[in-house]
């Protein structure tokens, strides 16, 4: 009777202390059908909070008053990317306002999310880590957990603010990204990720990185690779405005698939999502992508070790579950 009571206690303060660092998820187990794609009204969304944001800031910017000082600094980047964070990032670690709309709004399209049952889990054997698992999501073609969405816009401004402090401390832009790349791994083989979960997550990362991207994104253009995506706002007469609606899409890619950006697994449940994938899911993966073989998936997964071409983190494994090397093992 003890011993129960001490291993209920146990898992209990496992389970606390994931709630309190991170989800996980599992794209390994593909939906009874395709969801729906949401993302054209996960966008619409993004673009009211954004619209909030600004007017809050142009209000006080209107105002009689209003100091000098007071105006360049609503005039800023600093201003301007923590309003965009208190209106879709803010929350207590890992909850966010964005993945709790994301998890509870009523979507036109449908299905718009699907979480496996335990039973078929990849985390079967694992309940700390089923109970905090995110549902499946598909915005503009790319499927990945809602917590995702969670990384994105608060991680990611995290990574921002850390990015913008190493450039104060005089470190050029190659130095502070790199310097940022290196807090997220650290922080993933730590608290948000194996030290709590056994989940070592290139998919967290890469969501980190873009999330960074976007806040950057806020009031300066960017480089996606060959695209450069202009300000999403800018400074009209001393006022914000909008200045491209094109805000998420450009930044939701399969990196942030833990199926197809794979995941480093602690050994004890290495084989569990192995047996899992090969048992309850490798058959619909060959089905319903039935146009694809072993080579084509190595090639997504490798392409998925950069973003755009930058270093985000990713770490690589020799003991990768991939759908390639699983599904379509000899």
């Amino acid at each position: 009777m003890i011993w129960r009571k001490i291993i209920g206690m146990f898992l209990c303060a496992i389970l606390l202390v994931q709630s309190f660092s991170a989800f996980e998820t599992d794209q390994y187990n593909l939906p009874p059908a395709p969801l729906a794609d949401i993302g054209e009204e996960v966008e619409e969304y993004t673009l009211e909070q954004l619209r909030e944001a600004i007017n809050e800031l142009n209000a006080e910017i209107a105002k009689k008053g209003v100091s000098e000082k007071r105006l360049i600094y609503l005039r800023s980047d600093e201003a301007i990317t923590k309003k965009v964070f208190n209106e879709l990032g803010a929350g207590i670690i890992p909850f966010t306002k964005a993945q709790n709309w994301l998890n509870s709004h009523k979507f036109k399209a449908q299905p718009a999310r699907y979480k496996t049952g335990l039973g078929d889990s990849i985390y079967r054997f694992v309940p700390s880590n089923y109970f905090t698992i995110s549902a499946t999501v598909n915005l503009y073609g790319a499927s990945f957990g809602t917590d995702k969405i969670a990384h994105f816009f608060q991680q990611g401004f995290s990574y921002y603010k850390k990015y913008k402090n190493g450039l104060k401390q005089g470190l050029s832009e190659t130095e502070a990204r790199k310097k940022v790349v290196n807090w997220g791994e650290f922080s993933e083989k730590t608290y948000f990720g194996t030290l709590v979960s056994g989940v070592y997550s290139n998919g967290d990362l890469a969501a980190n990185y873009a999330g960074m991207k976007f806040y950057e994104n806020l009031t300066h253009s960017v480089k996606l690779g060959e695209i450069t995506k202009p300000p999403i706002f800018i400074l009209k007469e001393g006022f914000w405005t909008i200045n491209s609606t094109d805000i998420l899409k450009p930044f939701m890619t399969n990196h942030f698939s833990e199926a197809l950006n794979p995941s480093k697994f602690s050994f004890f449940l290495r084989s569990t999502v192995r047996g899992t994938l090969r048992k309850k899911a490798c058959k619909t993966w060959r089905e319903r992508f039935s146009d694809l073989s072993k080579q084509d998936f190595e090639n997504i997964t490798n392409e998925l070790k950069l973003w755009h071409g930058e270093d985000y983190g990713f770490s690589e494994s020799d003991n990768f579950i991939t759908i390639g090397n699983t599904c379509f093992a000899n």
